[in-house]
């Protein structure tokens, strides 16, 4: 039988990897405590609302971005992607294409593009930075190209309408719930499936996952892919949320992306990286960018509290 002191060491243990283990989530509840004191405003039910609502089209390319990091990648085009998807949705639109038919059409586009990144990168043998930096060049040009530079806006109602700017019971936005959808979908296959476990394997070590039998090249193709389709899913509802495609949509995106999925415990080293600790990680930014909103702070502060939060999560994994 343990003694008194031997439970009380292993609770004490116990507390202390729970902690270990939650520190994203313990952080986002003492930073939001810190905005409400500064800016009492900040737990208004329209203010929460707001954040959600915020929170959204960043959550859904950090979730894009976490599996492309967990398989030792990176993935800089998200942001062009966004803006290429949310213009062709736009102009399809503009034409008298339905809004749910351009939407879809955006969806694959974005596939499409993020296919070419794993193509590029596992076939090629491109590195991944390398790769998406050259189409995230490629494809925020070929949206000035075909808008000449110029916002297409007032795009109707419809699905375009609803997806962006619609409410479940008067009170709950849509793109929050497709965030938490897209959440809890991560967060069944990146445990209970064979294709989860691998994107896993294949960060940890992709020469080892081959050895065992895993297609590597194929299923990096994927992992891009989805990251492809969850861009172009935010740039539909960047789109819907202002009623216009702005051909300079999503630059900087990635950052935030890379950093809410970073924060969230997602190792840059490749093969670890938690659904839960991405979704904590981009309510953290959303708050902390909210809150200087709140306070009158300057876009500039935002950036640069922003990219500190990003080097000490990075130093807290070199850490552990």
């Amino acid at each position: 039988m343990k003694t008194k002191s031997a439970k009380i060491q292993s609770g004490f243990d116990k507390t202390i990897q729970f902690v270990r283990k939650n520190i994203p989530f313990i952080g986002l509840i003492t930073i939001a405590i810190v905005v409400g004191i500064a800016a009492p405003t900040f737990f208004t039910e329209y203010n929460l609302i707001n954040v959600t609502r915020q929170a959204a089209v960043n959550g859904l390319l950090a979730f894009g971005l976490m599996i492309v990091i967990i398989s030792g990648g990176i993935d800089l085009s998200v942001g062009s992607i966004l803006a290429v998807s949310g213009m062709a949705t736009a102009m399809l639109i503009k034409v008298g294409v339905p809004s749910s038919l351009a939407i879809l059409i955006a969806l694959f586009i974005g596939a499409g593009i993020g296919s070419l990144n794993g193509v590029l990168i596992a076939k090629a043998k491109l590195q991944p930075f390398i790769a998406t930096l050259g189409t995230m060049m490629v494809f925020r040009g070929i949206t000035l190209l075909i808008s000449g530079g110029v916002p297409s806006s007032l795009l109707g109602e419809g699905m375009i309408e609803w997806i962006g700017r619609g409410k479940i019971f008067g009170v709950i936005p849509i793109p929050a719930i497709v965030l938490l959808i897209v959440f809890f979908i991560f967060l069944y296959f990146l445990k209970n499936t064979t294709f989860g476990k691998r994107i896993y394997s294949i960060g940890g070590n992709a020469k080892a996952a081959k050895l065992s039998g895993i297609k590597v090249e194929s299923n990096i193709i994927y992992i891009y892919m989805i990251s492809g389709i969850l861009a172009a899913l935010a740039g539909v509802l960047t789109t819907s949320r202002v009623d216009s495609a702005v051909p300079l949509a999503g630059t900087s995106f990635e950052m935030y992306a890379i950093a809410g999925a970073v924060i969230g415990g997602t190792s840059l080293a490749g093969g670890k990286g938690r659904a839960f600790g991405t979704l904590v990680g981009i309510f953290i930014i959303a708050v902390i960018n909210n809150g200087l909103n709140l306070i009158g702070a300057s876009d500039y502060l935002q950036q640069v509290i922003t990219g500190s939060v990003i080097i000490l999560a990075v130093i807290a994994d070199r850490k552990k």
